[in-house]
């Protein structure tokens, strides 16, 4: 270092207070101006280090300029943009705090104003009366749709619709099928059997309104085909025990399978009534190839015979007086064949009166065609089986 004494130099005399004159636009700044030692400028830009230079994107306040502030600023020497702004015109106005207040609770609803509500009822007062029905005011969640049933109650019309004269036909030939083969043999008769026992549960099922439901279907037939070949194997002499034992262990199997299911509880439950009730029906005509062989024909000739005077164009009560003359009179005439004589008459009695009980509950509640033709045809037989053995069991 030299002894010579400080001579000032470029900052001699250099207030960092004093406001600089501004730079002519387009004009570099000299190093005198701006040393690198300077710190911030009072513009609150603050003239940075190496930013001594000007770029060439023009002039900005602390970037190669003075910094300038209120006292300083000069229109004139300020770099002005012009450009295109957006059309705010054409833009939906912002509604006010007023009309966006009150939001309904559900949905989606324009703003409330005084003109939509004036204009409505202006127009609702310009129109003329017209003479309909009045309805009442929208819910969130509508009306239950109800059933065919339903609405015939309460227009005062029955919901009973009786299967009529087809499936009667198909259930007398059923019968008839019954009656021969009982008189041939046990294995005879199970092919008949078998068949009525496939259609009660599915007519059952679909009787319910649930369809498709091949799990039931199956497992109450299964149930009867077990009964059938427990009763084959034990003998007519243990008919009971081979009925009511097959149907006790389906019932448990049926209620363990619908307490594995994953459905609603609702639903569940009324699977499991279902499928009890389709199991025990289809179990329970298993009766035929228990009882008796001659009150087996006698009953099941009976059941044919009503069933096709029920379906006879009569009134109800008259329907129903001439099926069960009808079926104890086919009950004397089949009796006098098979030996049982005029206890057939009882035996046949009794079986169209239950015959006549499943032939009433296949007509319930507007039942299909496939129903007619399913439980129209199984039912009047399968609840006349319980009968046929009691009464043969009894009389023979």
């Amino acid at each position: 270092m030299t002894q010579q004494p400080y001579d000032g130099g470029p900052y001699e005399g250099y207030d960092p207070y004093r406001q600089q004159q501004p730079h002519q636009a387009g004009q570099q700044a000299t190093p005198q101006a701006w040393p690198a030692q300077q710190g911030y400028d009072r513009s609150g830009y603050g003239q940075q280090p190496g930013h001594g230079q000007q770029s060439g994107y023009g002039q900005q306040p602390g970037y190669g300029q003075s910094g300038y502030d209120h006292a300083g600023y000069d229109p004139q020497l300020t770099q002005q943009w012009q450009g295109q702004t957006w059309e705010t015109q054409v833009h939906a106005p912002v509604p006010s705090a007023e009309e966006t207040a009150y939001l309904p609770a559900h949905g989606y609803a324009a703003p409330h104003t005084p003109a939509a509500t004036e204009a409505p009822a202006q127009a609702a007062a310009s129109a003329p009366a017209t003479a309909g029905p009045a309805y009442g005011s929208a819910t969130l969640a509508g009306n239950a749709r109800i059933s065919d049933a339903q609405r015939a109650r309460l227009e005062g019309r029955s919901p009973i619709i009786e299967p009529g004269m087809q499936p009667a036909a198909l259930t007398a030939l059923l019968g008839l099928l019954l009656a021969g083969t009982a008189a041939v043999g046990s294995y005879a008769l199970v092919l008949p059997l078998v068949v009525l026992q496939a259609v009660t549960a599915a007519g059952w099922f679909r009787l319910n309104g649930m369809w498709p439901a091949r799990q039931g279907i199956a497992l109450a037939f299964a149930g009867a085909l077990a009964a059938d070949v427990t009763l084959l194997v034990a003998g007519r002499e243990h008919a009971p025990a081979a009925i009511l034992g097959p149907l006790g262990v389906w019932i448990l199997l049926t209620l363990v399978l619908q307490l594995r299911s994953h459905a609603d509880p609702d639903e569940r439950m009324y699977g499991l009534m279902a499928t009890v009730a389709a199991t025990a029906l289809a179990v329970i005509a298993t009766g035929y190839l228990g009882a008796d062989p001659h009150a087996t024909s006698v009953g099941a000739a009976a059941v044919a015979v009503a069933v096709l005077a029920r379906a006879l164009p009569l009134p109800t009560p008259a329907s129903v007086a001439v099926a069960l003359l009808a079926a104890a009179g086919a009950g004397i005439a089949v009796g006098g064949m098979t030996g049982l004589g005029p206890k057939g008459a009882l035996v046949g009695a009794a079986a169209a009166g239950c015959a006549l009980i499943g032939h009433r509950v296949a007509s319930y509640d507007y039942p299909s065609r496939f129903v007619h033709f399913t439980a129209g045809v199984a039912l009047p037989l399968s609840a006349a089986a319980p009968a046929v053995w009691l009464l043969g069991r009894a009389l023979g």
